[in-house]
């Protein structure tokens, strides 16, 4: 399957650059697949079009200050580091030293073994060279030592297109690039459907009877990546790490068994569910507890959803893995979804809806 088949025109202004004043003022972008058709809503209009007994599947991951801005010890010159989501291997020893894969950028070639300073005076050294793979850099202090570094001196992770000067973070890209009901720390993107939500929403929603339950899967910033092949099939998308508490796993149990609605919030709730859950038996989901992994999966038409019923997303890059997973939501099995997505989105062009990260949204049942 071509690439160019999730092409399409995406004028510049419309990419957002700040958030709403309030997140769920966000416009709702409501699609029908069976009837192939949608309405513009808003996301406050959610708990009147879902109906009572669906479950949300939220990721409550927490973004971390990953940016890291660090000086070489050789010559002075400027280099970012971007952490990477941690490994899920065994914890090292309290005090000892650690190392964290990276994104590298910087404006002469590194060399392995060569030292820099990070802003705040944490001292690195550069182990090894994986280019999108991650770098990997030896940190000379302890976990505690260097998670507190980064939470004083990191800056929030903005993807590419949201464009901020150099520097500290403002406090409302702090604020903003994190839903209100993030956990656990550990990832270097939000999951931006999650943003949406307000704690007054989420009320309404349980008045609804709409019921929630949460995952959590650390986004990398592999999540920005095009697809560079020209051939879909030969695009890999960067592992993962989730963890579904076995209280999700009950509560989807139970929804599947009485034929409600699973709907995930974000595309990285869906791949946490269709990349663990799906692949189990039904005798497995019941005996199993908490679900943790990694995941790799690449859903594209015609791809099939066992667990995922629905999906509430925000818009997506041209020709990205993302988009992809859409078009395969929106008919699953068959390619018809490709067309269907493209028409809904130059309708969205059209009508002036935000794209990307701070953008609106758009759910498909």
């Amino acid at each position: 399957m071509k690439t160019e088949l999730f092409n399409f025109h995406l004028p510049e202004q419309l990419i957002a650059q700040e958030p709403l004043p309030d997140r769920d003022a966000s416009r709702l972008l409501t699609l029908d697949r069976k009837e192939k058709t949608w309405s513009d809503r808003a996301m406050r209009d959610l708990p009147e079009i879902l109906q009572p007994g669906d479950l949300l599947i939220l990721n409550q991951t927490r973004v971390i200050p990953a940016r890291l801005r660090a000086t070489r010890d050789t010559s002075g010159g400027k280099v970012e580091f971007l952490l990477l989501p941690p490994e899920t291997s065994n914890a090292p020893a309290a005090g000892a030293s650690i190392s964290r894969r990276v994104l590298t950028k910087s404006g002469g070639k590194l060399k392995i073994g060569e030292s820099f300073t990070l802003a705040g005076g944490a001292k690195v050294t550069l182990r090894e060279r994986h280019g999108e793979a991650g770098d990997v850099i030896e940190i000379h202090c302890g976990e505690d030592e260097f998670n507190r570094h980064v939470n004083a001196h990191g800056e929030v992770p903005l993807p590419p297109y949201i464009r901020r000067p150099a520097g500290p973070s403002s406090v409302e890209d702090k604020q903003r690039y994190q839903t209100v009901f993030a956990q656990t720390p550990g990832a270097v993107a939000a999951p931006t459907a999650g943003l949406h939500f307000t704690d007054s929403l989420l009320s309404k929603l349980d008045a609804r009877g709409v019921q929630r339950e949460y995952l959590t899967l650390h986004v990398g910033p592999g999540t920005f990546r095009p697809v560079k092949a020209d051939v879909v099939e030969e695009h890999f998308v960067d592992a993962e790490p989730y963890l579904i508490p076995q209280r999700t796993v009950a509560a989807i149990l139970r929804a599947k068994a009485e034929k409600r609605r699973v709907i995930a919030v974000g595309t990285t709730s869906l791949r946490a569910l269709e990349g663990s859950l799906g692949k189990l038996a039904p005798e497995q989901l019941k005996t199993s507890g908490d679900v943790s992994g990694k995941t790799d999966l690449f859903i594209y038409p015609p791809g099939e959803f066992k667990i995922v019923d629905g999906l509430l997303t925000n818009f997506h890059i041209p020709k990205s893995s993302l988009l992809m997973l859409v078009c395969a939501i929106a008919s699953p099995g068959s390619t018809d979804g490709i067309d269907f997505i493209k028409r809904a989105y130059e309708h969205a062009v059209s009508s002036g809806y935000r794209f990307y990260s701070y953008g609106d949204a758009c759910l498909i049942l």
